[in-house]
């Protein structure tokens, strides 16, 4: 009752008393379950044999095959203080996402294109961060990296630059030079995806470009790595089924046409040779030679 009494105090001195007004609490979208079952779906949850000693705090249990198994509440909990030192940074081009693991290409550009972030997707050039001389030197006040261990120059420059990092990192990961460690497995293209998809929405709602009461319509099918042989082989199927199916028909319709027209031309061919396909086959045209009996100069001159 006292909680929700208002006590004020006019100039009068008298004590009025103000019921306050209770408003409903706002509904989120996604919910952490509903982020735990997606990521057990993409497998984020499967680790590796090998365990990392620094690792074994995110890692729940181990199977019968010797997989470990990582603590899925422990990701979500550090994709959150990830999402918060994203948002922390004012210059969203002051952060760098590096991946050269294939998989996690096309996560980096989705997410770099819906955070503002510097996408660095394949080879990481030498020098990036420590020489001053190349074109390509940057300043980044953050660091996103896929994996530890592909990722292991841009670790070791970040290191010497003094700039934090934030790492995808499995069971068998290194921790050297890690800042903020994000359990989950980082070998999937999957799980790589989903992870990146749930760190740009929630940099989303704490930028408040996106109310938590609404879904972000972004699919995370689009993060979702693609191989350019598939991609063109899809296309190739996609543009020429139509007109292969076309040219089928038309061949088709060709075939029957000269078999409905033309049905009596072995008849006709043998009129045409002149009466000759009366003749029997096995019987000897006229004047032709027994191959039986031996030649007339052989019999004459009494062999070879």
């Amino acid at each position: 009752l006292f909680r929700s009494l208002k006590v004020s105090v006019n100039t009068a001195g008298v004590v009025k008393r103000e019921r306050r007004v209770q408003r409903p609490p706002r509904k989120m979208a996604t919910t952490k379950e509903e982020d735990v079952q997606m990521m057990l779906v993409c497998k984020t949850h499967l680790g590796t044999r090998n365990v990392d000693y620094r690792m074994k705090r995110y890692v729940f249990r181990r199977t019968v095959d010797g997989i470990h198994i990582i603590h899925l509440g422990k990701t979500w909990e550090k994709l959150m203080v990830a999402a918060r030192m994203i948002v922390a940074i004012e210059n969203p081009n002051d952060i760098i996402v590096a991946s050269q693991r294939p998989y996690g290409s096309r996560a980096v550009l989705k997410f770099s294109q819906y955070t503002g972030a510097n996408p660095l997707a394949g080879r990481w050039t030498p020098g990036t961060l420590t020489n001053q001389i190349t074109q390509k030197y940057l300043e980044p006040r953050l660091l996103i990296v896929t994996d530890p261990r592909t990722d292991n120059q841009a670790l070791k420059e970040a290191s010497y630059a003094s700039i934090p990092v934030i790492a995808l990192c499995d069971t068998d990961s290194p921790l050297e030079n890690v800042d903020v460690a994000i359990p989950a497995n980082n070998k999937g293209k999957e799980s790589i995806a989903l992870l990146y998809w749930l760190l740009a929405r929630e940099v989303q709602y704490l930028r408040g470009t996106l109310p938590r009461s609404q879904a972000w319509d972004v699919m995370v099918d689009s993060f979702f790595w693609r191989d350019p042989e598939e991609l063109m082989a899809q296309e190739e199927m996609d543009q020429g089924y139509g007109d292969n199916w076309a040219a089928q028909q038309q061949q088709q319709q060709s075939w029957e046409g000269a078999a409905a027209g033309g049905g009596d031309n072995w008849a006709d061919m043998t009129t045409a040779a002149g009466g000759a396909g009366d003749a029997s086959w096995d019987a000897p045209a006229g004047g032709a030679d027994d191959w039986s009996a031996p030649a007339a100069g052989q019999a004459q001159g009494g062999g070879w």
